[in-house]
């Protein structure tokens, strides 16, 4: 599964990792993160994100 990198502080969202802190089980795509999701560490929505290349 691809990772996504938030565009604003770097995060990394691993699909294998999930965000448990957030209640993301490890396996969820970033596609199917809720769309109120936001990145744990900056607070941006997914919007901001794009694949790791």
């Amino acid at each position: 599964m691809k990772k996504w990198r938030c565009k604003v502080c770097a995060y990394v969202y691993d699909p294998a990792v999930g965000d448990p802190d957030s209640g993301v089980a490890p396996g969820t795509p970033f596609e199917k993160l809720p769309e109120d999701w936001y990145c744990p560490l900056c607070g941006v929505g997914k919007e901001d994100f794009e694949p790791e290349t």
